[in-house]
């Protein structure tokens, strides 16, 4: 359920850290060929500006899938770095006014050599959600697909549901949502399948534990060592408090069978208030390229307000405890150097951060009237950045690429900055946010041949009316080689 939205300004005097390669990247000393190399190993989170995100890897590629409200739209990258701003596609935009709005958590599969989008739609009335699938016409995630039906389960028809996630278990296949019973929303449900687009059997009530009361939702499923775990989120996605909870069941077992489930006593993946990741959930499993690890997506934002606002994209390695379990760990904070999963071929973005250093053949110039900030903790990269609010000033990138990406600082007293790649016509962009958050997506360049090139980023002065000033920050650059 959707709740009225709380504006607080966070903050943040944290200093995150992480042990995942981000000081190794750190050494100017070497030169721009072994930071480049090691960069290539490497990708950042967020992969993606919005949540309730799936991840599937088919073909060569990367393809994702997050709630886009009005239409489903899948991006695609051979590497995980090159997502957040790398080919994407309109792949269902629907016309019928009845499921066109409010289009949450699609997920993707790949079924007799067809794919199916398993998406949440409505009128623009929360309590008409509904569950949908379309299918394509091929094997091209990109699709073309048309409308293949609504998703209901007999006895329950009509109610409703959002999040689904499908289970294939002892060669049948079943699907799970978050649904409503009498006058309580956001329970779990289960229900078998007769083919991909039809429900053949009554929905089971499926308990589930929580940090909080009010939510159930998001499944998603992981098989190991003989178990299904099935994941799902728990409290408002609004809260900071969102998390992963679990229960689990042998691979054996009629999934449909609620006394089979074993419910896990604590949440398996929570805020990391020192990394300044609040809010983690609404997850998918996807495997590494070559198979052989198991990842997750998940959606997080680093601010403590309550708010929908700021959800993006992430992505982590799981690991397996000794009793079979999975491991999530802790959420890293959002611009923490990651590996790459196993068998990718690399070769994505390096980083550019405020202070002028870089994980391969870039750099930041400042011309009078910018403020280097050293306290701004879990909001930005390696915890600092640089600000200005007098019109005219100016920083400039330069960089060895094919496009350039800042991330920064949103915020309340933020205003408009003009950008101009190579010194040509200038393009807009607020950096105004109702809600203090950084590592926010503020600028996206167009690809350009490979080669040295720089970006202006100048402060303009101006601001919309909502803003209190007109400020600008400056954090931190994702650079393309590709």
């Amino acid at each position: 359920m959707r709740l009225a939205l709380t504006s607080i300004r966070l903050a943040a005097v944290l200093v995150f850290s992480c042990s995942c390669g981000r000081n190794a990247d750190s050494g100017v000393n070497r030169n721009s060929e072994e930071r480049l190399a090691a960069a290539n190993g490497t990708f950042r989170n967020p992969l993606n500006g919005a949540p309730d995100p799936y991840m599937t890897y088919y073909a060569g590629n990367y393809y994702l899938a997050t709630t886009q409200f009005d239409v489903l739209r899948l991006w695609k990258a051979s590497t995980l770095g090159e997502l957040l701003t790398g080919e994407s596609r309109v792949v269902w935009r629907d016309s019928d006014g009845s499921r066109n709005r409010d289009m949450w958590a699609p997920s993707v599969y790949f079924i007799d050599g067809r794919w199916y989008i398993y998406y949440t739609a409505d009128d623009g009335i929360d309590d008409h959600h509904r569950l949908y699938v379309v299918e394509s016409e091929g094997a091209d995630p990109f699709g073309p697909y048309h409308f293949k039906g609504k998703l209901e389960a007999p006895g329950s028809e009509n109610t409703w549901a959002i999040d689904a996630a499908l289970l294939f278990q002892n060669g049948r296949t079943y699907v799970a949502w978050s649904g409503k019973q009498d006058a309580t929303y956001n329970l779990l449900f289960i229900a078998p399948m007769s083919n991909p687009w039809t429900i053949s059997g009554p929905r089971t009530f499926l308990a589930g534990s929580g940090g909080c009361p009010e939510v159930r939702e998001a499944p998603s499923f992981v098989q190991h060592g003989g178990r299904t775990f099935l994941v799902y989120s728990a409290c408002d996605t609004g809260k900071p408090d969102y998390q992963l909870w679990m229960k689990s069941i042998p691979d054996t077992a009629d999934p449909t069978d609620a006394s089979r489930w074993q419910q896990h006593p604590a949440s398996v993946f929570a805020r990391n208030d020192a990394t300044g990741t609040w809010g983690p959930g609404s997850n998918a499993f996807f495997k590494s390229p070559d198979g052989s690890e198991d990842w997750f997506v998940y959606h997080a934002k680093n601010t403590t307000a309550f708010t929908y606002d700021g959800r993006t994209t992430r992505a982590q390695k799981l690991g397996w405890n000794a009793d079979g379990t999975p491991h999530f760990g802790a959420p890293l904070a959002a611009g923490a150097t990651a590996d790459l999963p196993s068998g990718d071929p690399g070769g994505g973005p390096y980083w550019i951060n405020d202070t002028g250093t870089s994980s391969g053949a870039g750099s930041v110039q400042f011309s009078s009237g910018w403020t280097a900030f050293s306290t701004c903790g879990v909001q930005c990269f390696w915890g600092d950045d640089h600000g200005s609010a007098r019109a005219g000033a100016t920083a400039t990138f330069t960089f060895e690429g094919t496009g350039i990406d800042l991330l920064s600082v949103r915020d309340t007293g933020n205003g408009i900055a003009a950008f101009s790649l190579d010194g040509g016509s200038e393009t807009t962009a607020d950096y105004y946010a109702s809600i203090r958050q950084g590592e926010q997506l503020v600028y996206a360049s167009p690809r350009v041949p490979f080669g040295r090139h720089t970006l202006r980023v100048r402060v303009t002065g101006s601001k919309s009316p909502t803003s209190t000033g007109t400020a600008i920050s400056i954090d931190r650059a994702e650079v393309h080689t590709r």
